[in-house]
């Protein structure tokens, strides 16, 4: 099972999860060019992937789907709420109708040889989900556009082999920064993204020995930068209640402009 991530940040998302038999897209905000060019690669394409898994119907997430979805007919999964959100939209163009597939959050399905955990998360948009993909005993998550987090969160994202995980922000970046009032309240809202710090609690309440790689994804090109996140979060595991620093695991950020490795499992 692998996980690769090909863009990650507010400028547009796209990441790859895969098996020898399986291959997924979560988001395609990126160009189509982007993302054939990332897949290509890792040796794939969007000719064999099986299915586009949407977190929601903002453009950074999906961007891209109208050119793919039109040029190769890969089937999209997302929620009732998320899926007329996108139908409403005049920026996408036509997409086919018959290849939209409805799921629910917390009503686990199958594509291939992995199964796709939905779970709901807390955004500003129509019916947002994280996803949890697992091949048998292995598992990898995905989770950005949070606001908050709590047990549930913890309960789905538990015992990951990989996860890709949203540090979105420098709280003090963001309140000294340009941004309008308005949006600042947002993105610090309980519908809006978790900062480099609430990142960091967040992962402590997830780590384990089997835990192989982190990735910090979907960092504000305005209110942060990848030194940061990553400081921030890594002394957030190092002086938190664990018996783990941040050294005892592959810690890195998804960048937003070129592929990150290609993580298997």
């Amino acid at each position: 099972m692998n996980l690769c991530s090909i863009a990650s940040g507010s400028s547009g998302n796209c990441i790859y999860v895969g098996s020898e038999h399986t291959s997924l897209l979560v988001d395609v905000g990126i160009s189509k060019k982007r993302i054939e060019e990332g897949l290509r690669s890792i040796d794939r394409s969007c000719q064999e992937c099986d299915g586009i898994l949407i977190t929601h119907e903002h453009s950074d997430h999906i961007k891209g789907l109208g050119v793919i979805s039109r040029k190769h007919e890969i089937p999209v999964y997302c929620t009732k709420g998320t899926m007329e959100a996108i139908q409403r939209m005049n920026s996408l163009g036509k997409l086919p109708p018959d290849l939209f597939h409805v799921i629910e959050a917390d009503r686990p399905f199958q594509i291939g040889d992995l199964q796709v955990n939905p779970f709901a998360i807390s955004h500003d948009a129509a019916e947002p989900v994280g996803y949890r993909i697992n091949q048998g005993e292995k598992s990898v998550g995905i989770a950005t556009d949070l606001g908050y987090y709590d047990e549930y969160i913890v309960q789905n994202l538990s015992g990951l082999d990989v996860l890709l995980l949203e540090a979105n922000h420098d709280v003090n970046m963001l309140q000294v920064g340009r941004y309008p009032y308005y949006l600042k309240q947002r993105i610090l809202g309980n519908k809006g993204h978790l900062s480099n710090e609430t990142a960091g609690r967040l992962l402590c309440r997830l780590l384990h020995d089997r835990l192989q790689a982190v990735f910090l994804g979907h960092l504000s090109q305005e209110n942060n930068y990848e030194a940061l996140a990553y400081e921030t979060v890594c002394s957030e595991v190092t002086m938190g209640e664990n018996p783990w620093t941040s050294s005892d695991f592959k810690i890195t950020v998804a960048h937003r402009d070129r592929i990150s490795d290609l993580v298997t499992i």
